[in-house]
């Protein structure tokens, strides 16, 4: 069991190459794709906004992203360590689901913001483990 888990280290970024690499859903035997359980959502000031614009609705934003968070849409928040923006972990089950939550935002509907959808779930080569229990 000592050796198990840098062996699964190890093989972690093979597999998740390799599934990352397959050409459809339907060339990808069932299961084998994660479910979605998240959304990540990268914000970042569209191309020509100014800091100015942004603060001006900066007031109505963090409002609307308040209720969000206390709605339990918005799961977690975090700042960009560059500085160039936020990122938001969202309870939705795909992208066009996250994409209707920050489209009522007020940045997102003046515009002001790009947004990055990537859904995530669980880490599907840990079924390496046991490979028996997902038969």
């Amino acid at each position: 069991m000592k050796f198990m888990i840098p062996l699964l280290m190890a093989a972690l970024p093979m597999v998740s190459a390799a599934q990352s690499q397959s050409a459809g859903a339907s060339d990808v035997p069932s299961g084998a794709i994660p479910k979605t359980t998240e959304v990540l959502v990268i914000l970042t000031p569209a191309q020509g906004v100014t800091p100015q614009q942004i603060m001006a609705v900066i007031p109505e934003e963090i409002q609307a992203t308040v209720r969000l968070y206390l709605d339990g849409k918005i799961r977690q928040w975090y700042s960009r360590g560059d500085g160039k923006g936020v990122i938001f972990l969202l309870d939705a089950r795909t992208e066009d689901e996250a994409r209707a939550l920050m489209e009522t935002l007020p940045l997102a509907k003046k515009r002001l913001m790009d947004h990055q959808y990537i859904p995530i779930g669980p880490l599907m080569p840990l079924k390496a483990l046991n490979p028996a229990a997902f038969q």
